[in-house]
């Protein structure tokens, strides 16, 4: 006996020997295909040209596909729930009309009564009705099996409790569980499913506009010689062939802007990126976002883009400006606060950190209690003072604008404000959503903010964006004036599907070994 057949459950047992004797019956367990008509979902919807009765004899039959879900049997006949991709709907089935030439009414009795578990994929084919209590059915003509389940899928129950309370138990609702096995949290939690459906909704969405706009939807590599577009810890790897170091990307921002410089007006990519970084509620080292290039634009046009867009993708999915997050309502309606950094900074700390300089802006970082390491620069002195005080009290959506040029190396320096650059973050339930600048065009400008982030890297900050000689060379063929934006689509996610972690927004989120 091997280590498995050991380890096996009481449970699964069974089902094995259940599996083996569908066998023995001539029944196929895992058959190759079934076409089914309609879904759960569409003989709902459409049920009054469907529902055969005295008044419609000959309405069309239906052939459905899905999982037994719960399983009522009452001697020659039953009720049981199936579920599809759409939905759940009940289905009677009796033994008389589901015999076999093959094996007569052993289908029901040996086949359906004893084999079928909780969790099994039948088909069925028939005509739907309604039940005395007024519930849509379909009535089994045909009985097919589909799957066999080995392994029992874990099914609530209710318990009605004598003050008339329901207490539900078995639930599949431990988190690391489900994050685990998400194919079993999608089973049995259909309102996970919905939001992964409103999240592809929500991406279908942002293209459809990008597309009206007409902007090139396009690919560049993960597989990068040189990472940069942000200040992050990439991944590494090894090409064999080429006999060197890759690094998965941590954005696509370099390559989309040689695009620009090559001639489209404006190119977008949704992309997975990579940073090798820390987990958190609102932090996984594989993530996804939408980064989208314009020429001849500047951060103000993408501003009013960027708040366009979400009121949309809101109005589309909620059919409101206004979205439930946890206990806050939060309102995309145009248009959204604009607050200098500085400014912001100020009105929650006393401080005033404009033109002060590295000396300085530790002084004040220790004033405030806000731990930093000597590594930093000014720049991440001020991002972690920005964090600590004021992003997480942003709930409502607000740009924060105009930062200094320290924290923005691939951004053109501000018109008019000596020492800041154009640049926006999108701010939203406490967290950045979007990351926007007036994109540096000037190739010597941007030769010596990357020999800055070189110096940065050489005193210790592991995060400092390394040269990227071919994208200066890029730069050098001239690019024209452009407006970027990259948006993170994991946490615009979490905020329209009002869900507590980035882990409940992606399938299949990172996790430490079991």
């Amino acid at each position: 006996m091997s280590e498995q057949e050991l380890s096996l459950s009481e449970q699964e047992e069974i089902r094995r020997e259940k599996l083996q004797q569908l066998r023995e019956l001539g029944v196929n367990p895992y058959p190759y295909s079934f076409e089914a008509t309609h879904t759960s979902k569409q003989i709902l919807e459409h049920e009054d040209k469907l529902i055969r009765d005295e008044d419609n004899p000959n309405t069309d039959t239906v052939v459905i596909a899905g999982r037994v879900m719960t399983k009522r049997v009452m001697g020659k006949a039953a009720f049981f729930n199936l579920q599809d991709s759409e939905g759940t709907i009940q289905v009677y089935i009796r033994r008389d009309d589901v015999a076999t030439e093959e094996l007569g009414n052993d289908n029901y009795n040996k086949v359906f009564k004893k084999l079928v578990d909780i969790g099994d994929f039948v088909g069925i084919k028939g005509f739907v009705f309604k039940t005395r209590t007024e519930e849509t059915t379909v009535h089994a003509e045909e009985f097919h099996f589909l799957s066999k389940t080995i392994r029992p899928i874990p099914t609530p129950k209710e318990e009605k409790t004598k003050d008339g309370e329901t207490i539900i138990h078995d639930a599949f609702t431990d988190k690391e569980q489900r994050y685990r096995m998400r194919y079993v949290d999608l089973i049995v939690n259909p309102e996970v499913r919905k939001t992964f459906q409103q999240r592809t909704k929500m991406v279908q969405m942002m293209r459809n506009i990008m597309n009206e706009k007409g902007y090139l939807e396009v690919e560049t590599p993960i597989l990068q010689p040189i990472y940069g577009g942000a200040a992050a810890k990439p991944f590494v790897t090894h090409h064999n062939a080429l006999d060197m170091d890759l690094y998965l990307r941590i954005a696509n921002e370099l390559y989309l802007k040689r695009l620009i410089v090559g001639g489209y007006d404006g190119v977008y990519e949704f992309s997975k990126d990579f940073r090798n970084e820390g987990l958190s509620r609102f932090h996984n080292p594989e993530f996804t976002q939408v980064e989208l290039y314009v020429a001849y634009k500047d951060y103000n046009w993408m501003m009013e883009f960027t708040e366009n867009m979400l009121e949309q993708v809101a109005l589309e999915l909620h059919g409101s400006t206004k979205v439930q997050v946890g206990e806050n309502e939060i309102d995309f309606k145009t248009p959204w606060p604009r607050i200098p950094l500085f400014e912001a900074i100020e009105q929650e700390t006393g401080k005033d950190l404009y033109g002060k300089d590295l000396d300085e802006l530790r002084a004040i970082a220790k004033e405030l209690h806000v731990e930093i390491d000597e590594s930093f620069g000014a720049g991440k002195i001020i991002d972690e003072i920005f964090g600590e005080f004021v992003e997480g009290k942003l709930v409502q959506p607000t740009f924060i604008i105009d930062y200094p040029i320290e924290m923005s190396p691939l951004t053109k320096k501000h018109r008019s404000k000596e020492g800041l650059v154009e640049r926006f973050e999108a701010i939203c339930n406490g967290k950045e959503i979007a990351n926007a600048y007036t994109e540096l065009n000037d190739p010597i400008d941007q030769r010596e903010r990357l020999e800055m982030q070189a110096k940065l890297r050489a005193d210790g900050d592991d995060e400092a964006m390394a040269i990227d000689e071919d994208f200066i060379r890029a730069l050098e063929y001239g690019m024209p004036p452009t407006a970027g934006i990259g948006i993170g689509i994991d946490r615009l996610a979490m905020i329209m599907t009002n869900s507590d972690s980035i882990r409940d927004v992606l399938f299949f989120p990172q996790m430490k070994s079991e």
